[in-house]
């Protein structure tokens, strides 16, 4: 139990300082001073930094599909499916502040274009959930004929942006609000 709690400290660490002060500002040795375990306790645990950020990612992304698959109906129609799986990710990131900050920079680091590439072109297997959405809308003629980065562009775009300006203070997300932003985003996709 205790080799699982030192982990979880570097991870909780890592997350607080990547979220504070970005990839860049969290060197290994403050991750490490952060959590209180010696610089050469991390390396027991993560290889390296990159090791480290991808391993903070892929639990993130797990606890994420999780939440999100506990109420997914895969035989509904692909508006009541999309708007389910917008409403609940930006829900899940305005509760969860210190991950969405960490998602942000992620994907829009040189390790979220890689996992941006590899996920919407299913170079990793099955496609996740959006993507098929988006290959269903386009087949069926229920969305636009965009590209897939397009697609996905337009609607996780307006979601990270609300989600950014509510955690800065900027607008209040309740109920209303975020059901109104989220049909706006599939308004913005729909044929």
């Amino acid at each position: 139990m205790k080799e699982n709690s030192k982990r979880d400290d570097i991870m909780q660490a890592a997350l607080d300082l990547i979220a504070e002060r970005g990839f860049h500002g969290a060197p290994m040795a403050m991750i490490a001073n952060r959590a209180e375990v010696g610089a050469g306790t991390i390396y027991r645990y993560f290889d390296s930094k990159d090791v480290l950020i991808a391993e903070m990612f892929k639990e993130m992304e797990e606890k994420i599909l999780a939440v999100v698959l506990r109420g997914y109906r895969p035989e509904q129609p692909i508006r009541e499916r999309f708007l389910y799986l917008c409403t609940t990710v930006l829900r899940y990131f305005v509760a969860h502040p210190l991950y969405f900050r960490f998602m942000e920079q992620f994907l829009n680091s040189p390790y979220g274009v890689s996992y941006r590439r590899e996920k919407i072109m299913a170079r990793s297997g099955k496609p996740d959930i959006f993507t098929e959405i988006f290959q269903q809308g386009i087949a069926g003629k229920e969305l636009k004929d965009l590209p897939l980065y397009v697609h996905a562009a337009l609607t996780f775009g307006p979601i990270l942006s609300l989600v950014r300006d509510h955690t800065l203070g900027l607008i209040v997300l309740d109920d209303s609000l975020i059901d109104k932003c989220i049909s706006a985003c599939w308004d913005g996709i729909k044929k």
